[in-house]
């Protein structure tokens, strides 16, 4: 049984004019495309400022950018090159206009816009083969989701789930803020859920018949060569590639993490500290305790952590003092 089911002309119809601009009123068309992907870069843009992940999910839901995507995908099925470049352009230029929105509100913004300090950026700049996996199932949901006018009230769901406009607005805020390695680790988010969506979409509408629909509804339809499939496999084993020293990196780094936590929580013990906090960040191991003095000594942890293997590693430590005084309205303390 085809569970994808095989598209009728009408579902032609219904599919190019939702993913072609030029299909119908290309002018009102083109502007509510620009509009909404400005007031979505603007909201995400300024929900990743904030840290609010509702305003980010908004973002995601007014967000266009899976229109041209799919068109791209479209357009690679019915071998419709005019209409594969100007769904690509869509994609860049809207990519580029995001990014700018971003960029523009962080030179409004005091404070450097980073994964240190917030967790909406700190959530896009490291994607890993996870992120790959859950694209390709998210495509493949929103491009069944298009075939089958009976399941396409899922598509707000598909927008929430596949992460378009927020990891460029994430680019342009890091690029702003100087961060660059980050703002190259967003764009690779992007660059992988887009990818997922054109190899997802160009592989259903090929299972779904679209190209021998079209053209038995008179359509014009180009010759579909394996160079241009070729082309979408190799784009997703381009993003893979990254994706997989990320997740490499990623789990190496937990393990240092896991590993060094053993030996502080026993050097801090020893002093009468306890260990409230190791993380790796840039490639330093990060320790922070709290005790009272005398003060834990530094030099004893780099000894346990370079007797336990982590002799290339570089520290930072930072003490923090317990207790608490209580002083009163006069100043005096209580």
């Amino acid at each position: 049984m085809n569970v994808i089911g095989t598209v009728t002309p009408t579902d032609i119809d219904r599919i190019t004019g939702k993913l072609f601009m030029t299909e119908g009123d290309r002018a009102r068309n083109t502007s509510a495309f620009w509009v909404l992907l400005v007031l979505s870069a603007v909201i995400a843009s300024a929900g990743i400022v904030a840290d609010s992940t509702a305003a980010v999910i908004g973002a995601m839901i007014v967000a266009p950018l899976m229109t041209p995507i799919l068109g791209t995908a479209l357009a690679i099925v019915l071998s419709d090159r005019s209409q594969m470049t100007r769904s690509l352009a869509l994609v860049l230029g809207g990519a580029v206009t995001v990014v700018a929105v971003g960029f523009v509100l962080g030179l409004l913004v005091p404070l450097d816009v980073v994964a240190t300090t917030n967790g909406q950026v700190a959530g896009r700049v490291s994607p890993r083969l996870v992120d790959l996996v859950a694209a390709l199932a998210t495509g493949l949901v929103g491009a069944f989701a298009l075939l089958r006018s009976e399941v396409s009230d899922t598509l707000p769901g598909v927008a929430i789930a596949i992460s378009l406009v927020p990891p460029l607005a994430v680019v342009g805020l890091t690029l702003e803020s100087g961060a660059y390695d980050q703002a190259a680790g967003a764009l690779l988010l992007f660059g992988t859920n887009v990818a997922a969506i054109i190899a997802t979409g160009t592989l259903l509408m090929l299972v779904a018949g679209t190209r021998h629909t079209a053209q038995e509804h008179g359509q014009q339809i180009g010759e579909l060569r394996g160079r241009t499939l070729a082309t979408v496999g190799a784009l997703v084993v381009l993003v893979a590639v990254p994706l997989g020293l990320g997740s490499w990196n990623v789990t190496q780094e937990q393990l240092l993490v896991t590993r060094s936590q053993g030996v502080a929580a026993e050097w801090a013990e020893a002093a009468g500290w306890t260990v409230t906090d190791v993380s790796l960040r840039q490639g330093a191991l990060h320790v922070v305790a709290i005790g009272r003095p005398p003060e834990a000594s530094e030099e004893t942890l780099r000894q346990a952590l370079d007797r336990d293997g982590l002799a290339e590693v570089d520290v930072s430590v930072t003490l923090l003092y317990g207790g608490s005084r209580v002083l009163t309205a006069d100043g005096a303390e209580g």
